[in-house]
């Protein structure tokens, strides 16, 4: 009964309408409810009909959450007001609209760009894994790119789709509170803007073992999962539907037997996870992975006119340029 109540008093304070001091306050008025009525039935004092009222309340409140449905029409902030759309794909050559763009000074500071860009998968030579930390070592943002022959990138990324003046919460994503987005990106844009323009502390781990076969299966899965954002909206959940679980079900679009752990959860032991399944370059100590894995000082100092991809990977362990200073 208790854990029910605390889940009503998250809906109402992050689905009621009207301003923010005003749910909090409905959502305490119901903890003081409940809290009291858990306090009369443990004393057996509680008449029947305050207790089937409280009942009454919960069942409105998992009536209310069926309820909640995902839409696409919401007044979406600038980096994720388009989505992803696969215009054509014949499981070798790709075309995808609403690739982003962007040229971030700050980050409110920006010119915002969707272009078009066309991909032969027969040129796919890597996958990178990027971590970028925004809340202490626990907790970071999982996005993969994807290397070509001609030296391009594209970054995929699942992410809020956030509106016009909202910002994130890790609680408010157990509640239904965002719809999700699958953006995909150059890297001069979605890594630069963490490292350059958020102050986020960055890091690049070439992916190991996967041949051509496997980077082509899981980029289609990758578009897979555009198109089904593309036809239906769906809720970002913090703990079932967020950056790091989908790249865990993709990967097991190739390794099946990759077990559950922890460290799916507090992302920011992705890392350590990967290399211990085997998935990062081998016969480098994680410490070493990970202090050459930074690029966050790497693209700060980047001089202008320099290949920002080629920069940020200068030591990279697995990456070809392991022995550039």
């Amino acid at each position: 009964m208790a854990l029910l109540a605390l889940w009503v008093a998250g809906l109402l304070a992050y689905q009621l309408p009207g301003p923010g001091w005003l749910s909090a306050a409905v959502a305490a008025l119901w903890l003081a409810l409940a809290g009291f009525t858990a306090w009369r039935v443990a004393r057996g004092r509680s008449p029947r009909r305050w207790t089937a009222a409280v009942t009454a309340c919960l069942g409105l409140a998992g009536l209310g959450w069926l309820l909640l449905t995902p839409r696409q029409d919401r007044d979406w902030a600038d980096d994720v007001a388009q989505r992803l759309h696969v215009a054509s794909f014949d499981g070798r050559h790709v075309v995808l609209d609403n690739v982003r763009d962007f040229t971030w000074r700050s980050e409110t500071d920006y010119d915002a760009r969707w272009v078009q860009r066309r991909y032969d998968l027969d040129q796919l030579r890597s996958a990178d894994l990027v971590l970028s930390y925004w809340m202490g070592p626990a907790i970071a943002h999982t996005l993969v790119s994807f290397g070509f022959d001609d030296g391009r990138y594209l970054v995929f990324s699942l992410e809020i789709r956030k509106e016009r003046g909202e910002a994130f919460s890790a609680i408010g994503g157990f509640f239904r509170r965002f719809e999700m987005t699958l953006v995909a990106s150059e890297e001069t844009d979605i890594l630069r803007t963490r490292t350059n323009a958020r102050g986020e502390d960055v890091y690049l781990y070439r992916l190991h073992g996967m041949d051509r076969a496997q980077l082509k299966t899981l980029f289609a899965a990758y578009l897979d999962e555009a198109r089904k954002l593309d036809e239906k909206p769906a809720f970002y959940n913090t703990l079932t539907s967020n950056c790091t679980t989908i790249v865990f079900d993709l990967a097991r679009h190739i390794a099946p037997g990759l077990p559950l752990d922890y460290r799916l959860l507090l992302s920011g032991y992705l890392a350590e996870y990967a290399q211990q399944v085997g998935a990062l370059t081998p016969g480098v100590p994680f410490n070493e992975l990970h202090a050459k894995g930074r690029i966050t000082q790497r693209a700060l100092q980047m001089a202008p006119g320099q290949d920002f991809s080629r920069v940020i990977r200068q030591g990279v362990p697995g990456t070809g340029q392991d022995e550039q200073p």
